[in-house]
């Protein structure tokens, strides 16, 4: 689906990912970001995380996105929490973003929530997010996981290869791998993942009925059959989400 179509599928939705409110905020406790911290977010989306953590626990930081929508909307928030003489927005590709100034140095939090795709992968993110880590720093990183092992349908139907994702020991077999530790996790569960890709569903749906004439609409209506068609039918059996706290250990 096309960054367009992305923007029309959550144009109502605050966090880009499977993490309801409660989870955000355990999500926090778990990170531990302390006041003066700079903080990196790569693929930021609507900025929720950076603007969150600036406003609850006195960080600063960089959030990075191709959107410019949702760059729009992630400045909209920072003020209105007011934090966004803290926060800096740059449009571009997360996977080639590059700090500058005091920033060549290395940020101290690194996060990409849920778009591991702009390193091609889980394993080519983390080697991103090294690069604009400082020595001592933390990062987080959202990623799919089996819940459990998929079928060959399944597989089909969802648009993934088997060797996409791990289940959870396999995905810290891959942290560890690319030189992490895992130190703390945040997971979505069903009803996260239920309320993510179904309020789409209503959003997609409300949008088509205002712009039936729209170029996108025949994407759009394919992507709403088929996402209801295979989160019903096997997302909500095999996928799994979380929020991954790691430390680098080389």
């Amino acid at each position: 689906m096309s960054l367009r179509h992305h923007e029309i599928a959550e144009a109502r939705s605050r966090l880009l990912n499977p993490l309801t409110e409660d989870k955000l905020r355990t999500l926090g406790e778990a990170v531990r970001p302390r006041e003066g911290q700079r903080h990196l977010d790569l693929a930021c989306g609507k900025g929720e995380l950076g603007a969150r953590w600036a406003q609850e626990y006195g960080t600063s930081g960089v959030g990075v996105d191709i959107s410019k929508v949702f760059l729009d909307a992630a400045a909209a928030r920072a003020a209105e929490l007011g934090v966004a003489g803290r926060l800096a927005f740059e449009r571009g590709d997360a996977g080639e973003y590059r700090a500058t100034g005091p920033d060549a140095a290395g940020f101290d939090l690194v996060t990409c929530l849920g778009a591991t795709w702009i390193g091609g992968g889980l394993s080519g993110t983390l080697d991103l997010m090294r690069r604009s880590l400082r020595p001592g720093g933390t990062v987080v990183v959202g990623e799919v996981y089996w819940k459990a092992e998929p079928s060959d349908e399944a597989c089909e139907t969802l648009g993934l290869e088997r060797d996409d994702y791990a289940d959870l020991i396999g995905t810290d077999a891959r942290f560890e791998a690319a030189g992490f530790e895992l130190i703390e996790m945040v997971l979505a569960d069903g009803d996260s993942w239920d309320r993510y890709v179904a309020s789409q569903w209503r959003t997609i749906s409300d949008w088509l009925l205002a712009n039936p004439d729209s170029p996108d609409a025949a994407d759009m209506r394919t992507f709403l059959r088929q996402s209801r068609s295979s989160h019903l039918a096997h997302g909500r059996d095999v996928l799994g989400w979380g929020a991954f706290v790691l430390r680098p250990t080389r």
